[in-house]
């Protein structure tokens, strides 16, 4: 086993030599890792290089995991530590990197005097796609208009999943006893029943429920969320959409074509108070009466995609919040205006429903509908 140094060496970086001395290692056949290697640094960290025999057992007891590996490790020690094996200790040159922008516009400014055309670059190719999942809906141009419809395609609205009442066979055994495939099983044995069947109430999707608000203040906004209540109705089979305004508009039919042009188009001839005023209280009270109520929103999540302002009585709105909250499952309301810093519920439209929301959530862009897809699948 090698002595201990008699004098101190000099101050080095340690994660260096614990890199360098691994690398070593792995030329010799020994099998380190680079979780090996760290904890190496961090134990020459504790115990310093001052003393060589606690160096030696610090690397024995993190770099080797098999006793045949003790012969080349103690022969590279030797190498590494008496001097024989020289360590670069320098910091690696950092390259200068060049961007690269697929652009003809290039500035000869920006190139500067040194010549770089034997230096390493960097190619950096971007995407518009995380700037559009930020970027407001209301300062949205036509092109990223196109191109929130693509990404809005790949959303995936489904409910958090709830009992059925359809039975289906389960492998435990425990449940409500499956007679017919016992039956049918013991065949097999010559009708001797060697074994029972069961099954168990399966699982399915809830119901969601979009009511969008259409009115004029959420005209910024409206038709991106019309594309977004598009893409859920398309993609999902327990998905029903509304327009809120003055009046309250079915809207599921319209939007189950595929193409999303002729979806909006049709839900556009079938909504006759677009940009209109906001009548809240009314609309709900409609929603209940003739589907809410009735089943549509029973055990249902029913998400509420509006601003607040309304025009009506606040005390209706709250009294058909009510009656909405003992049916559905969850409610969620999704508020473009939230996004703002400095965003108070003050609206009395908001105020009046804001007690019988489960969930306030943001819904000013993709990143924040993101989000909502999640929770209404929690």
């Amino acid at each position: 086993m090698p002595e201990p140094a008699a004098t101190t060496p000099p101050l080095i970086a340690l994660d260096v030599v614990a890199v360098a001395f691994a690398r070593l290692l792995r030329r010799r056949g020994v099998e380190v890792t680079v979780e090996a290697s760290v904890l190496y640094g961090e134990a020459l960290a504790a115990v310093g290089i001052a003393d060589r025999d606690r160096v030696y057992w610090a690397g024995r007891v993190t770099l080797l995991r098999r006793i045949e590996d003790v012969a080349a490790y103690d022969e590279a020690f030797t190498e590494f530590f008496e001097g024989v094996h020289t360590v670069d200790l320098r910091a690696p040159d950092t390259p200068a990197i060049t961007i690269a922008l697929d652009s003809d516009e290039a500035s000869e400014d920006a190139a500067g005097d040194e010549d770089t055309s034997t230096r390493p670059s960097l190619v950096v190719r971007w995407s518009p796609s995380e700037i559009i999942r930020q970027r407001d809906f209301a300062a949205y141009t036509s092109e990223e208009f196109d191109e929130s419809r693509r990404l809005m395609a790949d959303l995936r609205l489904a409910g958090a999943l709830r009992r059925s009442r359809r039975q289906r066979p389960t492998s435990r055994r425990r449940g409500r006893p499956d007679l017919r495939r016992t039956v049918r099983r013991s065949l097999r044995a010559g009708g001797e029943i060697l074994e029972r069947s069961f099954t168990s109430p399966g699982r399915r999707p809830r119901r969601v429920v979009l009511i969008c608000d259409v009115s004029g203040s959420m005209e910024p906004y409206a038709r991106a969320l019309l594309r977004f209540l598009h893409a859920a109705v398309v993609g999902h089979g327990h998905v029903e959409a509304f327009a809120l305004g003055t009046r309250l508009t079915r809207l599921t039919k319209e939007l189950m074509s595929r193409d999303p042009d002729a979806a909006l188009a049709a839900a556009a001839r079938r909504v006759v108070d677009w940009s209109g005023g906001t009548r809240l209280g009314e609309c709900l009270r409609a929603f209940n009466d003739e589907w809410g109520v009735r089943g549509m929103a029973r055990g249902a999540i029913v998400v509420i995609l509006s601003d607040g302002w309304d025009r009506g009585d606040p005390d209706l709105l709250a009294e058909q919040m009510a009656r909405l909250s003992r049916v559905a499952y969850r409610i969620v309301w999704v508020n473009p205006l939230k996004a703002s810093p400095d965003y108070a519920p003050l609206a009395r439209g908001m105020a009046a429903a804001l007690p019988y929301v489960d969930e306030f959530l943001e819904g000013h862009n993709l990143a924040s509908l993101e989000a909502l897809a999640e929770a209404i699948s929690r």
